[in-house]
């Protein structure tokens, strides 16, 4: 289904930026639970073949790091970077590889994912979700202005893409789920196919801070430090006149020599 923003939603300043919360980690609602270095060991693909579907397992390795804050005028998003790389088991050569992010907007709930793969194909999923939303669903479909999908002239001629969804689940141990469906217009094929996959992933790794949190960090351990250096300074300031006035030395009236 096709995600649109009625023009009535937008503001009338189109121009004026907020002031971003420089740490992404804490400002990423439902995608917190995806920051990190992940591994899947149980991926399960099906897809077409010229005799008919076929189901291979697959193992996953991903990354998904936080961005800095992006803005057009007053929408601000909050997003992780991502890259996922697919083999099948006992081989190293990539069967699936696919970059792009996944965005979240606080305001509106509003959740993107783009995706590109090195076959020539891109798309933009969309869809909503609360911060605390464990359970959030994505689709993008052929020939929307919103939430669509272009790929290359070969694969529109033989394996077209209709429609992609992708459903994602946080669970209480910390791991994710995704199941995903691509429906394809195959080439001599009278129905549409479902070519599908699922994994869960499991961290083995944490995210890099973005580098406007990063940036924070290094003030405030700045300013710490600075801050414990002039503590220090003056206690031995203050340490300094006591042994004076203990000693009768120092430069009070009476103290000076004749």
């Amino acid at each position: 289904m096709e995600q649109q923003q009625p023009a009535t939603q937008f503001p009338r300043d189109i121009y004026t930026e907020p002031e971003p919360d420089p740490n992404t980690l804490a400002n990423l609602g439902p995608l917190t639970a995806l920051a990190g270095i992940w591994t899947g060991s149980a991926g399960h693909d099906v897809s077409p073949k010229e005799d008919g579907p076929e189901a291979e397992a697959y193992i996953e390795h991903a990354e998904f790091q936080p961005i800095d804050a992006q803005t057009n005028g007053p929408q601000i998003f909050y997003g992780l970077r991502y890259h996922l790389r697919i083999v099948k088991p006992d081989d190293v050569e990539t069967f699936h590889d696919q970059v792009g992010y996944w965005l979240w907007e606080p305001s509106t709930g509003a959740l993107i994912q783009t995706l590109t793969i090195p076959r020539g194909l891109t798309a933009m999923a969309t869809g909503r979700a609360k911060a605390d939303d464990r359970i959030f669903r994505l689709e993008a479909v052929r020939g929307s202005e919103n939430n669509g999908i272009v790929d290359n002239p070969f694969l529109q001629h033989a394996f077209k893409t209709l429609r992609y969804g992708i459903e994602v689940t946080v669970h209480d141990d910390g791991s994710w789920s995704y199941e995903l469906e691509t429906v394809l217009e195959v080439l001599g094929k009278p129905e549409p196919f479902s070519h599908t996959d699922r994994n869960t992933m499991r961290k083995i790794g944490e995210p890099t801070p973005n580098p406007t949190a990063l940036a924070a960090m290094k003030a405030q351990a700045e300013a710490a430090v600075e801050s414990v250096v002039e503590a220090a300074v003056e206690a031995v300031a203050a340490t300094g006149k006591a042994t004076d006035k203990a000693t009768g030395t120092g430069t009070e009236a009476g103290t000076e020599p004749a």
